[in-house]
């Protein structure tokens, strides 16, 4: 039996603890731990796992416990320090994105990962939603000719939902870019690598904090832009999307649409691709993606595989990715 800890209960956490309860059907893995400093939370993670021990902090988890893995899906800024005592235990790592928020922070892991040689998958989930497959499949086969160019985003209502409002705090969350812009940042590079040249626009609240952002990439011949936005209202419904242009059409993802992903091509009707089998939704209402990226990262510690997907590394270049845009806006 795989033991695991789950270390942070709120949404995300959540969410990883639904699908690791929907893995304990087919697989050797039960969550034996959890830890919360909010006692409500806590309590609504145990009713999935009635015998699991306790902990108000995640260290005190980590201390006590002898685990295979641990799940980190704390405020981004508390990531690096648990993540490092975990791997010091010789446990494996599973790290909400973004895996940390300073440059400091990405060579203390690295070095640590290298020094005891844990696994560590970073929880970019874009690579296990059904439509980003797709398009990663037919930008790599050419199904539809080579790609031209390609725009992506994602845009939500301000996040007020935060535990002590650590969204707002941008040393603790590092705005919008590193917390909702780093997925489609992670995703271009693992579509095409990494950008040949930039240019970034950024908008501010009134406080300082960066809410909205746009950057324009060039990946060789190929241009390319991602935006993010955190509303100054709080109920704009989420959407996600991109539209990547190929030689014979062009391909458009909308969570919002029904159904989600079109190929329009240059010439005939419209196909769906995904229609028999596509996640729709919200990304934090569909579970489809988080399963199976729980799934993968459960298979490998299981059968003891590398972690290919999603890697430290692969995470790292990403936060760093957003650096070096954060640098162009502080010029």
């Amino acid at each position: 039996m795989l033991k695991v800890g789950l270390i942070g209960c709120g949404g995300m956490g959540d969410t990883h603890n639904k699908a690791l309860k929907a893995l304990s059907q087919s697989h050797e893995v039960a969550v034996v731990a959890l830890a919360d400093c909010r006692k409500d939370f806590l309590d609504s993670a145990k009713e999935l796992w009635p015998e699991a021990t306790t902990y108000s902090l995640g260290f005190d988890l980590i201390d006590s416990e002898e685990l295979d893995a641990v799940h980190i899906c704390l405020p981004s800024y508390l990531h690096t320090e648990h993540a490092l005592r975990a791997m010091e235990k010789g446990m494996a790592v599973f790290i909400e994105k973004p895996v940390c928020i300073t440059e400091k922070d990405c060579k203390r892991l690295m070095e640590a990962q290298n020094r005891t040689g844990a696994k560590i998958m970073v929880g970019q989930v874009l690579r296990f939603f059904g439509e980003y497959i797709y398009l990663k499949q037919v930008t790599d086969s050419q199904k539809y000719g080579k790609l031209q160019t390609i725009e992506m985003g994602r845009k939500g209502g301000d996040v007020l939902w935060g535990f002590e409002d650590w969204f707002h705090d941008e040393k603790k969350s590092g705005s919008v870019m590193l917390d909702l812009h780093v997925h489609d940042v992670d995703f271009l590079r693992y579509l095409l690598g990494a950008p040949s040249s930039l240019s970034v626009k950024a908008d501010r609240l009134s406080t300082g904090l960066i809410n909205h952002v746009r950057t324009d990439y060039r990946f060789g011949d190929i241009p390319a832009s991602a935006e993010a936005l955190w509303d100054v209202s709080p109920d704009l419904p989420f959407e996600a999307f991109f539209k990547a242009t190929f030689e014979q059409g062009t391909l458009e993802f909308n969570s919002r649409g029904k159904p989600t992903l079109a190929f329009r091509p240059n010439n005939g009707d419209a196909i769906h691709p995904l229609s028999k089998k596509e996640n729709t939704g919200r990304n934090l209402e569909s579970p489809g993606p988080y399963y199976q990226e729980d799934k993968y990262f459960i298979d490998c510690l299981i059968e003891n595989r590398p972690i290919e997907q999603a890697t430290l590394e692969d995470g790292v270049e990403a936060v760093r990715l957003v650096f070096d845009e954060q640098s162009l806006v502080d010029e």
